[in-house]
């Protein structure tokens, strides 16, 4: 009933934000006469601002056409290169006539990293994507919208998603690959590396693990307290909807994103009201560029997704409620999840100092798992004044923390 309520109000809604993009163009335009009103920047910016916050915003694009390499502009095509019902694995191919740039490329390490399917699409680490790609030959996880999945592709859940980054890993080959974990995806890409290690199979040459809640106990953040204060139960009867009929995944029990952006607004509410008035200003002064700042982080944060019911209630429960991985507990088809039996793959974890989502010690929390490594191929990195989103984009990630990620892949090569 609440998603159909939603949808009701978003479409009883949508003329009126239609007309108010419009509107605010009309008053901004110079070639119209109603620009040079008295009161019509204010008008304008008031305008743009009411649509923008009611507007519907679809999955971005990752938009990465080219890559500097050793001082040569490589294009980069965006491709499909194995598509699951809830994930397709994307790798951005780079192209060169070059001779001498092409076995650069050639020789460059091959790099998955696993996007977190926690209300955001992948395209929240295109900051990363296009970093990495300087010196990487670069996949990733782009997780499904599970609304736009058909019912008859079935049920999903957190063991799918072990199952999925095990077919990865197989499918791009673990004896020259590294892998990268932002945030969620720090627990099942554990666990998948875990699981394969036990079976005597191949794992990658490295796993960077980088602010995700491996033991949630440790520093617990307001998003680990409110796993714990409510129960399972509470969370399938209060935040689980059904797709309605305008979408293919219809009848899906799933978790919202609209619910999802809600809970995000929520947890810095002062500092989203400030960075929309600033824009309001910014509008009024003719500010563009921070105008087009604020444009295109919203685009990118208010662009959201619908989780299946199975993947969320199971990642509550087996992470934030049970701490099975740290707990030992953890069982995929009759598999425990042992990340003491890794010995070959090295391990690097990265936390932030001011992260509010994973707390201190919780990404860290993998060393002490993980026994089997050699003390000399681990290492961990603490990213001073770094909030969560700062370690894995923008100029810190640039300048501070990727450095660090690419001197530990090339220290692992064969």
């Amino acid at each position: 009933m609440l998603y159909l309520l939603h949808e009701y109000q978003r479409a009883m809604l949508a003329p009126f934000y239609a007309w108010a993009h419009v509107a605010s163009r009309t008053f901004a335009d110079p070639a119209n006469p109603a620009a040079y009103l008295p009161g019509a920047s204010r008008t304008s910016a008031a305008l743009e601002l009411m649509y923008r916050i009611g507007k519907d915003y679809e999955k971005p694009q990752f938009d990465i056409r080219q890559v500097e390499v050793d001082g040569h502009h490589v294009p980069i095509v965006e491709q499909v290169v194995l598509e699951k019902p809830f994930c397709r694995l994307l790798r951005f191919k780079r192209y060169a006539d070059d001779p001498q740039t092409v076995e650069t490329l050639r020789k460059q390490p091959t790099v998955l990293v696993c996007a977190p399917l926690s209300g955001h699409h992948a395209t929240l680490l295109r900051d990363t994507v296009a970093t990495l790609l300087r010196g990487n030959k670069v996949y990733i996880t782009d997780w499904l919208d599970a609304r736009m999945v058909p019912f008859a592709d079935g049920r999903f859940n957190l063991d799918d998603y072990v199952h999925y980054i095990e077919e990865f890993i197989r499918h791009i080959g673990a004896e020259e690959l590294h892998v990268i974990s932002v945030c969620q995806p720090t627990v099942p890409v554990l666990a998948a590396i875990s699981l394969m290690a036990a079976r005597g199979e191949a794992t990658p040459l490295t796993m960077t693990m980088m602010g995700g809640p491996i033991d949630a106990r440790m520093s617990p953040t307001s998003v680990n307290s409110l796993a714990t204060q409510r129960s399972y139960e509470w969370f399938e009867n209060n935040v689980i909807c059904t797709v309605p009929a305008n979408y293919p995944g219809s009848g899906r029990r799933v978790y919202p994103g609209f619910l999802q952006h809600a809970g995000f607004v929520a947890m810095n509410a002062d500092r989203h009201v400030a960075s929309h008035w600033d824009f309001y200003l910014n509008l009024m002064r003719g500010d563009d560029s921070d105008a087009e700042a604020h444009r295109r982080f919203y685009d990118e944060y208010n662009a959201v997704l619908d989780m299946s019911a199975e993947y969320y209630l199971q990642t509550i429960q087996v992470v934030f409620q049970d701490y099975a991985l740290a707990n030992g507990t953890w069982t995929i088809d009759g598999e425990t999840v042992r990340p003491a039996a890794i010995e070959r793959t090295a391990l690097l974890t990265i936390e932030g100092e001011l992260d509010d989502i994973s707390g201190s010690g919780q990404t860290r929390a993998a060393h002490a798992l993980c026994t089997g490594i050699a003390d000399d191929r681990k290492r961990h990195f603490d990213v001073a004044g770094a909030g969560h989103y700062g370690i894995f984009s923008g100029r810190r990630w640039r300048n501070v923390v990727y450095p660090q990620v690419q001197s530990f892949i090339d220290a692992h090569r064969p």
